[in-house]
């Protein structure tokens, strides 16, 4: 039986693992490759990490981390960050990851959704989107950390990314990150409405029932968070944390 997975998200800056608020000034938080040790320990669903220096430098995926990160993970493992082309993509399955994260090389080139899918397999394929509102009303596609309007909507591009064989749809939420204030719902939604597809989304999370509250509403989803499993209490300590299997098992609402 399919069930909602919640996944946490892990962001990437300068090889350190860093948390942003509105995609801006990323505060280090730790060591990567100790944090899918820990994530490990408690048994996640499957973890998300993106770098986020990749595409506003111009880099290349860096397979050496890459490499860590997957030796390490005994979770389902999703990367994204500096991935345009089918060769870059190859390379990273290669490595042990089992989910590849497109955002702008896929804007610019939809195509290249076909070309990869076709190449490893639509359930690899993962179409990040990330969200924010425009100033009159509906939202835009951002790239570069949030900093780069696309003219993009994204509810037709999700629908264009379904048709092309994208296996997932992850919508981020610009306007709600690391606010840990609750999730877009409203985005989610309108997103939902428009895809059959696998759909996780990322951006608000500040709670357990924030979590809870998009399950209830939209069933099998990824729902996944970053501050949300990095940080613990008021004061926002670091403190690497995941749901219990009871948690869990309450907000499924499962044996209840």
């Amino acid at each position: 039986m399919l069930r909602p997975r919640i996944i946490p998200s892990l962001l990437i800056h300068e090889n350190g693992l860093v948390k942003t608020v509105n995609f801006k000034n990323p505060k280090y938080v730790g060591d990567p490759i100790n944090a899918v040790k820990i994530f490990n320990e408690k048994e996640v669903d499957e973890l998300a990490v993106f770098d986020i220096d990749a595409t506003v430098k111009g880099l290349e995926p860096n397979y050496s981390l890459i490499e860590r990160l997957a030796n390490q993970s005994m979770m389902p493992l999703c990367y994204g960050g500096g991935v345009k082309n089918i060769e870059q993509a190859q390379r990273i399955f290669s490595l042990g990851i089992e989910k590849i994260a497109l955002s702008s090389a896929v804007l610019e080139n939809p195509k290249l959704i076909t070309s990869i899918a076709d190449r490893v397999g639509a359930q690899s394929v993962i179409v990040v989107l990330d969200v924010k509102k425009k100033l009159l009303g509906g939202y835009e596609v951002y790239t570069h950390n949030g900093k780069k309007a696309t003219g993009i909507n994204p509810f037709k591009f999700v629908e264009e990314a379904q048709k092309l064989g994208a296996g997932e749809i992850v919508i981020n939420s610009i306007d709600k990150d690391g606010l840990m204030k609750g999730y877009d719902l409203d985005l989610i939604d309108k997103v939902r409405e428009k895809i059959t597809l696998p759909m996780t989304v990322l951006g608000g999370a500040g709670s357990l029932e924030d979590i809870e509250k998009v399950i209830d509403k939209h069933g099998v989803i990824g729902v996944a968070a970053g501050s949300l499993f990095v940080f613990k209490g008021p004061y926002k300590a670091v403190l690497i944390n995941y749901p219990s299997q009871k948690e869990k098992n309450k907000i499924f609402k499962i044996n209840q």
